[in-house]
């Protein structure tokens, strides 16, 4: 159980009310109400402050609590403009039979404001009149409670009872399927969490991409998040300015570079390891990063606790993690690790020019169709023709390409970008390198004649 949100370094403000009695006051900031959201694996359960920030882009608990919510429910595609009922089912924790239980998918989100007046609190949506909201929503058995519209109901109206009632119901329902009752026979075995049997059925791609990023999503509001302020305060104009790559420009690295769970992936210069923990979470490989500066390096292993926590709840695996605070310059484990890479990433966007010079000798070591990522080329030119004068330079055994990253990749900036990826390829280098060794053999040969 997680209670982080009160630690975040803003003004919280109560958002809800009870509407049927304005004298209730255990809906006010002072007594920090909550609710609790059951997640998909045992004994995994959170609690969220019924709060919210004074500033919308700062950490939202109900907000976050709702998305969370949708993304165990999510297994079929809704219909929509670009989406027809035929397509093929997202894979999720719920086969359509069991999300049932709990109502219909919302298809949208608490910032949609229903500009009704507040009613009496709802139990069944065959009470619920369809015009009091103007947001349509698939048809639903009447006969049933739907659970998940009247919780969105609640939200909008910020009616307090009834979110936390409802609540309730769901967890009820989540915990049914997560602790199913045990057989009358004594010696038969127990029945599973049908929310962790239905990851077995996924396909061998990997996670769903929504269960991704809400990994990565919850990790960061409570592990990054909090400290935005301290990882800001940098020297300018240094190697040491903090920017991210963010999870989408991530994802695509690791699509080029064909990481698999069998890869090693080095970070240099991870700082919070943001593509670190999610690099070993969408591919489950091998991770190192290290990070010099101490306040990164520090909310860094704060990250790696907290998603090590996250892929627990949510009944998921990651691959190995490991963490440095040091000077990638001299670090031994650097040294250790290089010529094993299959990946190197470096953020070199802001890195003087020194740093990269430094760097580009470290990556001799690195074996055959290993590749170099990185913001800024290590080479002196792109495509630049290998002559006698060049040949011995070392970003000759690199085969590099450019590639264009899309608006709202990286952290610093909304426009778009380039990167680089710098396969290793020596026995190209090697032929290359034979044809001009011939060649002074031969015009060494002809001088002595």
């Amino acid at each position: 159980m997680h209670l982080l949100q009160i630690s975040f370094e803003f003004i919280l403000i109560a958002d809800f009310k009870n509407s049927d009695d304005p004298s209730d006051t255990s809906f006010e900031a002072e007594s920090y109400p909550a609710a609790e959201l059951e997640y998909p694996n045992a004994n995994a359960c959170e609690t969220y402050y019924l709060l919210a920030p004074k500033d919308p882009d700062h950490y939202n608990p109900i907000m976050c609590l709702e998305q969370s919510l949708y993304t165990i429910f999510e297994c079929t595609l809704l219909p929509s403009p670009v989406t027809s009922v035929d397509s093929d089912p997202i894979p999720g924790y719920l086969t359509p039979a069991q999300q049932a239980l709990f109502g219909t998918l919302p298809t949208d989100f608490l910032q949609d404001v229903d500009n009704t007046p507040p009613s009496s609190p709802l139990t069944q949506l065959s009470g619920d009149s369809e015009q009091s909201s103007p947001v349509k929503f698939p048809s639903y058995d009447p006969c049933g409670t739907n659970h998940l519209r009247i919780l969105q109901r609640s939200i909008r109206r910020r009616d307090g009872p009834l979110f936390l009632s409802t609540m309730q119901n769901i967890n009820q329902l989540l915990r049914a399927l997560k602790y199913p009752p045990l057989p009358s026979d004594p010696f038969a075995p127990a029945p599973p969490n049908v929310l962790i049997e239905a990851i077995k059925n996924w396909p061998s791609g990997g996670i769903p991409n929504r269960v991704l990023m809400r990994i990565i999503d919850e990790t960061y509001q409570r592990s990054v998040g909090p400290h935005a302020l301290k990882l800001n305060r940098y020297e300018a104009f240094s190697s040491e300015v903090y920017g991210e790559l963010l999870p989408s420009f991530t994802s695509d690295i690791i699509a080029a570079t064909h990481l698999h769970k069998d890869s090693l992936f080095l970070d240099l210069g991870c700082g919070v390891g943001n593509v670190l923990v999610q690099a070993s979470l969408e591919t489950c490989c091998r991770s190192y990063g290290i990070e010099l500066m101490p306040t990164p390096a520090e909310v860094g292993r704060e990250q790696l606790r907290q998603i090590k926590k996250r892929c627990r709840m949510w009944g998921l695996s990651i691959g190995e993690v490991e963490l440095e605070e040091g000077d990638m310059l001299t670090s031994r484990r650097v040294t250790e690790l290089l010529p094993q890479a299959d990946v190197v990433l470096v953020n070199n966007k802001v890195f003087q020019q020194s740093l990269n010079e430094a760097l580009r000798p470290r990556f001799l070591d690195l074996k055959e169709g290993a590749i170099v990522v990185s913001l800024k080329p290590f080479v002196s030119s792109l495509n630049a023709r290998v002559t006698e004068r060049n040949v011995d330079d070392i970003s000759a055994i690199f085969d590099v390409s450019e590639r264009s990253y899309r608006s709202g990749s990286v952290s610093w900036g909304s426009g778009g970008g380039s990167y680089y990826l710098h396969r290793v390829d020596r026995a190209g280098y090697a032929g290359i390198k034979q044809q001009f060794e011939n060649q002074r053999a031969r015009s060494a040969r002809a001088s002595r004649r």
